[in-house]
């Protein structure tokens, strides 16, 4: 399915939602529910206010709501939890396997928590406790704990003679891990392989050796980056001493990819990537209430270099009618580069390695910019008013500025990493206080000099 069928089978399943919980009766959408997998339900309970997703939760049976809260963010989760009673949900666990449990239990509240862990068996208990003690955004909070395995001296048949008896594969599962007798990591065998090759060949003859584990303390955001650049499908998660641990699937790494766009977006504004859309409006207000604030004392700042021009200004009014455009313009040649250097951090395709010559080339890039629109707008500015004088200030203080911007939108979400500091989520605040500071000080402070 293209990327424009599943949009729109997305806005046709909203719309279908609207009109059944407005005209159908209960039992309309109790079967409009159930004829729908638990991920469309989830994306529908995203994406409608709280009333209305309560009459679909109130028809979802047990056994469904489970797989459903795994879907949908933590914000919608934590709000449908609230109506849920609690013997249907811990029911709807046991339905589950070990590594949907885990990715339920960061959404349940404490009380619940401990009651679901003591409803599950011994060794399903274990498992999880293992999952949650790996460090959050790293392999080993996100790899599967169902691995197939076999050894490397036997021959194919005997590996297609287990697979037979074992009757079923983990979901994914598109090589077989190959291991020696400690459990190390050894090699993958493809199911291309397995099928096509000589049944009597050993495993150790057609496995592939090239394939390489992921250690469990890699980042998150590095395995999706691996998986991109060797197109896997599924890789062996490693302990420190090589032994096998679980597997990472691609359907993770496309949810570790989603995620962080969803991070790198709402961050920009202040927001949380598992933003409830429909939450009371308190509650929003104050989310974003602090943003506003820092937004506010950088605006003041501003409004204070300004402040010490008072006097240039008053005397020749067009300054105030002009600045704004310098401000502007230095903002979106800013926020173009630090885009750009924030995606590059994301990947990691920005390092101390190449952060200098990009630099250099951003820096470029706003001289050449700066240059073209400068003669742009001192032409035009100088016609407006009358005054080529002005024209000409206005357009080295533009050139100043996209330069300034250019710089700015390399250092500050560089510098930011390096602290530890998320650019994506302050990045932006930086940047607009530099190229407001920048450009009024510029375009006023030539002024002054030049025309008073």
């Amino acid at each position: 399915m293209t990327l424009s069928a599943i949009s729109e089978n997305s806005v046709s399943l909203l719309a279908q939602a609207t009109e059944i919980l407005n005209l159908g009766s209960q039992v309309d959408i109790r079967n409009w529910v159930h004829s729908l997998y638990p991920a469309e339900t989830a994306h529908i309970l995203e994406s409608i206010e709280p009333e209305q997703r309560a009459k679909i939760w109130a028809v979802i049976p047990p056994s469904v709501m489970a797989e459903i809260l795994v879907e949908v963010n933590v914000a919608v989760g934590s709000s449908l939890l609230k109506i849920t009673d609690r013997k249907d949900l811990i029911a709807a666990t046991e339905r589950l396997g070990s590594d949907s449990v885990i990715d339920l239990l960061h959404v349940l509240p404490e009380p619940l928590l401990s009651q679901v862990l003591e409803s599950i068996g011994v060794q399903q208990r274990n498992r999880i406790e293992q999952a949650l003690s790996y460090e959050e955004h790293t392999a080993g909070s996100v790899m599967l704990q169902d691995v197939l395995t076999i050894r490397a001296d036997v021959s194919l048949d005997v590996v297609s003679r287990y697979l037979r008896l074992r009757g079923s594969m983990p979901v994914a599962t598109d090589s077989l891990i190959v291991i020696d007798r400690n459990q190390h990591f050894q090699g993958l065998l493809h199911l291309n392989q397995l099928l096509t090759s000589d049944p009597h060949s050993k495993v150790e003859n057609v496995m592939d050796t090239r394939s390489t584990g992921v250690s469990f303390r890699m980042p998150s955001r590095d395995v999706a980056a691996l998986f991109e650049r060797r197109k896997l499908l599924s890789a062996p998660v490693l302990a420190d001493d090589g032994k096998v641990i679980g597997r990472i699937i691609l359907e993770d790494v496309v949810g570790l990819i989603r995620n962080e766009a969803d991070h790198s977006l709402m961050s920009m504004a202040g927001l949380k990537e598992a933003q409830d859309m429909f939450e009371p409006v308190v509650d929003s207000a104050k989310r974003r209430a602090l943003w506003l604030g820092v937004n506010l004392l950088t605006a003041f700042l501003a409004a204070s270099v300004i402040d010490l021009f008072e006097a240039t200004i008053q005397q020749i009014v067009a300054l105030a009618v002009l600045m704004p455009i310098v401000a502007s313009m230095g903002g979106i040649a800013g926020s173009q580069t630090l885009t750009l250097v924030v995606r590059g951090l994301a990947l990691r395709q920005v390092t101390p390695a190449n952060s200098a010559s990009l630099l250099n080339k951003e820096v470029s890039v706003g001289l050449v910019n700066g240059l073209i629109w400068a003669v742009v707008v001192s032409i035009v500015a100088g016609l407006w008013f009358h005054n080529s004088h002005i024209g000409l200030l206005l357009g080295v203080a533009m050139l100043i500025n996209l330069v300034c911007a250019a710089a700015a939108g390399v250092l500050i979400p560089v510098v930011l990493d390096k602290m530890g500091i998320d650019p994506a989520l302050a990045g932006g605040v930086l940047l607009t206080t530099v190229t407001d500071v920048v450009g009024f000080m510029a375009f006023l402070g030539l002024a002054t000099l030049f025309l008073l």
